[in-house]
């Protein structure tokens, strides 16, 4: 083929991580837009608002742990990009296809707040939630195969470690959606459990923090 020998040098990591920020800033923007103010043909008196405001709850909710699971991913994707030093094409699909699903968080959560038990409503908000994940890891498989686009003296275990905590969301999403046939109020539960598990600091932290001082002493 012509163009096989040709360097791919035109594509760069920082036209991805911009359109990355971009989409995430959008969908996280607009997110809250998928919350409704009460309605009603006559003004609510000042004493029955609290209460309509209180029975906003669940959808609160919903929006609450969709913000924070796209910060989630938004740090993870960052955390990734911090290891990998170039792209190709077959990369840059793997990540639209990641924003892809990003993308339909508003809808799935809406969805989620307006049917906020029905098991249809909790499964499709699980899919996308696992769909995240594994496109997620699939970006740092790809990218770590055969030190592909990350450097070649990169560590296993940071390899290993950042692979596995990937994979702990999509399992307990899955895990999630099964409960759903029982009783969907755990399978909620069972999403919300997977923030502190990301937000609480782990080994790829330290070995990332360890990286970026090691950069900055080499620039120095």
């Amino acid at each position: 083929m012509a163009f096989a020998g040709l360097r791919q040098e035109g594509l760069t990591k920082a036209r991805i991580e911009a359109l990355t920020d971009g989409i995430f800033a959008t969908v996280m923007t607009i997110l809250v837009l998928t919350l409704h103010v009460p309605q009603s043909n006559v003004p609510v008196p000042e004493q029955d608002l609290a209460g309509e405001v209180l029975g906003l709850w669940p959808s609160i909710l919903v929006y609450v742990l969709s913000f924070v699971t796209l910060g989630l991913y938004w740090v993870g994707h960052h955390a990734q990009f911090h290891y990998i030093k170039h792209v190709d094409r077959p990369f840059l699909w793997i990540n639209i296809l990641f924003l892809l699903t990003i993308g339909f968080i508003p809808f799935s959560t809406n969805l989620l707040q307006d049917y906020p038990w029905p098991p249809t409503a909790v499964r499709v908000y699980g899919a996308n939630l696992i769909a995240n994940g594994l496109l997620l890891l699939s970006i740092w498989l790809y990218a770590t195969r055969h030190g592909r686009l990350v450097d070649k003296d990169l560590d296993p275990h940071i390899i290993a470690t950042a692979r596995n905590r990937t994979l702990v969301g999509p399992a307990i999403f899955m895990l999630g959606i099964l409960v759903s046939f029982v009783d969907t109020r755990v399978s909620v539960i069972l999403y919300v459990l997977v923030v502190p598990f990301y937000i609480r600091p782990s080994h790829i932290d330290v070995h990332f923090r360890g990286a970026g001082h090691h950069d900055r002493e080499s620039a120095d």
